[in-house]
């Protein structure tokens, strides 16, 4: 008997010896997968980092080519006006050739003509009329709001002596000077336009000259810059700086370094990619700051360039908090997924249990988050495949982008959506609305309650919020489970509501009933980023199954017809009314028949602003026709056992895998334990009901207690960085749950705990 238990014995150490040599092999084994994981994680970051910089750097040169073409645009017409006010008037100057006195007149109406100039002279070649005397040279300017004729020549102002005198008899055409600093009472950045006049002889008669005041230029240069240290200026076509005076943005210094960084040719420029304007990389002597000098010259006579000059710190701070935020996010992976596999490596299915979590993570992490979001979301498989919830959405801008937007997402059989409008049109209103997206879904992962997601993406709006750009915006949150509608407006338009028809037998008198189209209750508010300590109010609404929310923005009521009426919330009611008599309708149905329905209201009239709108469809789903049971526990963890037993005996029925079979048991078991442990005060007694229920294709489990308000969904994590004995209660549980199921729901209901797990079968 001895020598037998001494051989059992051994046996026994044999075998603990393996297995312990096994979870080595295992452990170590699976710290490589994570080395390695966290080296390709990281290459994909560093990838993406890349990527993004690019993206952003292209968007950067197209807004700066934008900028740039807009202001060489507005300074050729400038130019331009100027030349056509000479042109039009050189007729009236060669008539008047035999008649000099009438020539001051016509030198004050070329004056008159244009509000750009400033002053102009008529410069006869010496005694082209011998009455005058040998410099005849009518001349007019104005003057605190008048306009001053004199005759300027004489032997002590000799104007045949000036440079652009000479240059127009000589080359007997028109020619643009440099500009230059004038001061005559005041100081002026001025401009002559100079242009030689032909008399019937075929000799030159007269140089006519306009003076173009261009001190408006430098102020105008540096009113729109993307980055705090940006600024512009303009050089003339040999590269001398001309306008461009020190700002908040530059020195003096800061100036003369840009020009001679754009006239040292071994520098290389290259083009934008749209070939239009040029691009110079070069580095500050002075605070070794690295920058990027776009410029962009006149197309014709007088050939300036207008620059801007912006730095890469500033372009890409954005991008540089996105990689350390990514780091960091990286480093709290590989902690969480090194203690899942040190502690569930002693059970070869727990440890695969881990590798999946570490792949999941391992994917979450991949994902970035890039500058350039796309404005509209796709639709996911998660809502496609649902029977239960419908969305369509659809956006028109009326420019290239817009400031409107919306998006949805599905979390803990949770139906997120939102509607936004930003004040303004554009490049500037589309970024500040991409940012909210990013600051929605972000809000949106840690926190149910759409007055508290609205508080913090008012805050966020507010801070740095110099252009004073709003948003109105509007939230919602719809439990699919039981169909309640949680929300909150920031100023927004009121959404509709279509409720569904009722057949025959839901009427209390039995007769037809259609579907009703109301408002949805809400309140004003305030939108987001006026003030950053207003308080959101969250309002609820019950959604019957086969109703539809119908949000917009406000480009569908003010659309207008030929006739400049607008469309008005009326008629989207009437268009809705239509469609609230059919026995069922889809979001698709809605967005289609009302952007039809605009369409043929607009009759072709250009839209004025963005049009949006989004359609939520959500039908309550019954279906547990293969498997309905029920228990009822007390919050006692020696009923535990009766758990395992109703679960294992429920799920065999349904002809699962053994695998599949624990690990459901471990998901429900760790959720009822939960409500063991947080219910009920110590010492009160309490039940926990647990329903089963399964069709075909999806098993529900519904743990419901009338024990105190707590939902387990948003306990924070556990810290696995502190040991076993150290770390408070919580937070694991929950996690393992998220893991082994397909959903994880939590409502509190007539002062009941409900937390609903689905699992697809």
């Amino acid at each position: 008997m001895l020598e037998e238990l001494h051989q059992d014995h051994s046996k026994s150490k044999t075998q603990n010896t393996g297995t312990s040599s096994l979870l080595k092999s295992h452990i170590s084994n699976s710290m490589i997968i994570v080395i390695c994981a966290a080296f390709l994680i990281l290459l994909m970051i560093m990838a993406q980092y890349y990527y993004t910089r690019d993206l952003l750097r292209n968007e950067v040169e197209q807004r700066a080519n934008i900028e740039l073409s807009a202001q060489v645009n507005m300074i050729e017409h400038t130019l331009e006006s100027a030349e056509v006010t000479m042109q039009d008037h050189l007729w009236e100057i060669q008539k008047n050739l035999s008649n000099p006195d009438e020539l001051f007149e016509v030198t004050r109406r070329m004056i008159a003509a244009n509000q750009h100039v400033v002053g102009g002279c008529l410069s006869f070649v010496p005694n082209y009329f011998p009455q005058k005397g040998q410099y005849f040279e009518p001349y007019a300017h104005k003057e605190n709001g008048e306009i001053v004729v004199s005759q300027l020549g004489s032997e002590n102002h000799d104007y045949t002596q000036h440079p652009a005198y000479i240059a127009a008899v000589k080359h007997r055409r028109q020619l643009w000077s440099d500009p230059y600093v004038y001061e005559d009472g005041k100081r002026q950045y001025l401009t002559t336009f100079t242009y030689p006049l032909i008399d019937s002889r075929g000799e030159v008669a007269c140089v006519c000259g306009l003076d173009i005041d261009l001190s408006w230029l430098n102020d105008t240069l540096n009113h729109v810059m993307n980055y705090p240290s940006s600024f512009g200026l303009m050089l003339t076509q040999k590269g001398e700086l001309v306008v461009g005076t020190p700002t908040q943005r530059s020195s003096m210094r800061d100036l003369e370094m840009v020009e001679r960084v754009m006239n040292d040719y071994k520098l290389v420029s290259y083009a934008d990619k749209n070939g239009d304007s040029k691009i110079i990389d070069f580095t500050n002597d002075e605070n070794g700051r690295k920058g990027y000098i776009y410029f962009k010259s006149l197309s014709k006579d007088p050939y300036w360039k207008v620059a801007m000059v912006t730095y890469e710190d500033e372009v890409f701070a954005a991008v540089h908090k996105m990689r350390w935020r990514n780091m960091l996010m990286l480093l709290g992976g590989l902690i969480i997924i090194s203690f899942i596999i040190n502690r569930f490596a002693r059970n070869e299915k727990r440890l695969q249990l881990a590798n999946l979590r570490e792949a999941r993570i391992g994917s979450e992490l991949r994902v970035a988050r890039a500058i350039q979001e796309e404005m509209l979301p796709k639709v996911s498989l998660d809502i496609s495949q649902r029977p239960d919830i419908d969305v369509c959405g659809s956006l028109e801008p009326a420019k290239e982008v817009g400031g409107d937007v919306y998006d949805y997402l599905i979390r803990d059989e949770k139906l997120f959506f939102c509607i936004g409008d930003v004040s303004g049109k554009g490049v500037p209103a589309a970024m500040v609305m991409s940012v909210i997206l990013s600051l929605f879904r972000m809000f949106s992962s840690h926190s149910s309650n759409p007055a508290h997601i609205v508080q913090a993406l008012n805050e966020e709006l507010c801070r740095n919020n110099e252009s004073n750009m709003f948003v109105t915006f509007f939230i919602g949150v719809l439990d699919l489970p039981t169909g309640r509608l949680r929300y909150c407006n920031a100023g927004h338009e009121i959404p509709l509501l279509i409720r569904a028809r009722k057949s025959q037998e839901q009427t209390t008198e039995g007769k037809d009933e259609t579907g009703q189209l109301i408002k949805l209750p809400v309140k004003a508010n305030l939108p987001m980023g006026v003030f950053n300590d207003f308080k959101y109010e969250m309002q609820e609404e019950m959604m019957e199954s086969d109703s539809v929310v119908f949000l917009y923005t406000d480009g569908l009521t003010e659309s207008r017809n030929p006739k400049n009426e607008q469309f008005k919330l009326a008629n989207i009611m009437n268009t809705l009314r239509s469609l609230a008599s059919q026995d069922s309708i889809t979001a698709q149905q809605v967005v289609t028949t009302m952007n039809n329905e605009i369409i043929r209201y607009m009759d072709k009239t250009e839209q004025a602003d963005d049009l949006t709108m989004l359609a939520v469809h959500f039908v309550q789903i019954q279906e547990h026709d293969k498997l309905s049971e029920s228990i009822t526990l007390q919050n006692d963890v020696h009923q535990v056992s009766l758990l395992n037993d109703f679960v294992k005996n429920n799920l065999t029925q349904l002809g699962l895998e053994k695998s599949a079979i624990r690990k459901l048991q471990l998901a429900i078991e760790e959720v009822v334990a939960n409500v063991i442990d947080y219910a009920y005060p110590i010492g009160t007694i309490g039940d926990i009901k647990v329903d089963m229920l399964a069709n075909d294709q999806r098993l529900k489990v519904v743990v419901c207690d009338e024990g105190v308000a707590f939902d387990p969904t948003v306990v924070e994590k556990a810290d696995t960085s502190m040991a076993a004995e150290d770390r408070p209660v919580g937070g694991l549980g929950i996690l393992l749950t998220r893991e082994l199921v397909d959903s994880i729901n939590y409502e509190r209901v007539d002062g009941r705990n409900i937390l609903t797990l689905r699992k697809k079968l």
